[in-house]
């Protein structure tokens, strides 16, 4: 009986024709790597470009919520007046409103002012004596001892402060100016948008034109869609913890609603901190009993948050699972802080939109 030798180990993993053979797993593995490493290359290079125009960005983005938000207003009007009269009606309207809700707020500050300096003086003896009770028995002496440190503290670094003071007032007209553009660039999206996207298009290489046209088109149903589902998260959400707090007799229950209004941007957290700062609010001004009711509140909005209304809003944009709209807002937190975390899941959302509308316009293409 013949037995042959082994091969040599020169020639393990090679072909009869000396070839070298490559497991299929691994190659499919390396494909699907380069193809991840292009795809981070050019967010790392995306992010970095908006970084350095990231007030542009933003300005651009606000003008297209806004587009998103009055564009259907100004389209109703459009039928019984002239296009650019009922731009300036819708916007008139939307300026007024939000500046009526500011007003509002405002005044609520002003009147329960004297009230709340009482209610919080007396509210942080109530919460001192608590700590001094069992089960903490914290020493007396020991809060007494905070207050005068945090006293010194802020009497030692009072230069800090006032810097600190007057860089927020240039961040402040930083603000201003951003919000400036956004509302220059919402007009003329407004007035006449669809023609500018036109104008785009007719610029592109004619191979290129018709993609463009059907990712441009997705990507807009879905951020108008998506914008106004989370519009109406965010009123639901600020009108149930209004009411909580109005039923509660919780101070500032207004610009606590208001807050609740605006956190709700941010996905799966925003909600849970406005409810956490109206919580202190609670403990400093009712006691510990109502706030644990409005610790409460946090769970019964959350799940009616996310088991009635935030399905809503994905059927309307795009259905994303909740753990990709957790790691887009924990993405996009780290990458631009609170403006990247409200930003990430609509552009998520928009970039699977534009590759679903391009998926299939390409099997229909293939089809025929």
């Amino acid at each position: 009986m013949s037995t042959q030798p082994d091969p040599p180990p020169s020639s393990l993993g090679r072909t009869s024709g000396g070839e070298t053979r490559v497991p299929g797993m691994l190659r499919t593995a390396a494909a699907y790597a380069w193809r991840i490493l292009v795809v981070g290359v050019v967010v790392q290079a995306a992010f970095a470009v908006l970084g350095q125009f990231h007030r542009i960005a933003v300005a651009v983005f606000l003008g297209l919520v806004v587009t998103a938000v009055l564009r259907p207003v100004a389209g109703l009007l459009a039928r019984v007046m002239p296009r650019s009269l009922a731009v300036v009606v819708a916007f008139v309207a939307g300026i007024v409103v939000v500046l009526g809700g500011l007003a509002l707020v405002g005044e609520t500050v002003a009147e329960q002012r004297t009230g709340l300096e009482r209610e919080f003086v007396s509210g942080v003896d109530r919460i001192e004596r608590q700590l001094e009770e069992p089960p903490f028995r914290l020493d007396p002496g020991a809060l007494d001892d905070i207050q005068s440190r945090i006293g010194r503290l802020l009497s030692s670094h009072r230069s800090t402060v006032i810097s600190t003071a007057l860089s927020g007032a240039g961040r402040l007209l930083e603000v201003l100016t951003v919000l400036a553009l956004a509302l220059f660039c919402s007009v003329f999206f407004t007035h006449s948008g669809d023609r500018q996207w036109r104008w785009f298009c007719e610029q592109l290489p004619a191979a290129a034109r018709d993609r463009v046209t059907v990712g441009g088109g997705a990507a807009w149903r879905t951020f108008t869609g998506y914008t106004h589902g989370i519009l109406l998260v965010a009123a639901t959400n600020a009108v149930l913890v209004g009411i909580a707090l109005i039923l509660l007799g919780v101070p500032l229950a207004v610009p606590l609603a208001l807050l609740e209004f605006f956190a709700a941007f941010i996905p799966l957290i925003g909600s849970p901190i406005a409810l956490a700062v109206a919580a202190v609010v609670a403990l400093a001004s009712k006691g510990a009993l109502t706030a644990a009711v409005v610790v409460l509140l946090i769970v019964v909005i959350g799940q009616i948050e996310g088991h009635l209304l935030h399905p809503i809003v994905m059927s309307w944009a795009v259905r994303l699972h909740p753990v990709v709209v957790a790691l887009s807002v924990v993405g996009g937190a780290v990458a631009a802080g609170v403006v990247g975390a409200v930003v990430a899941v609509p552009l998520v959302a928009v970039m699977w939109a534009v590759h679903q509308a391009l998926r299939r316009r390409s099997g229909d293409a293939a089809e025929t």
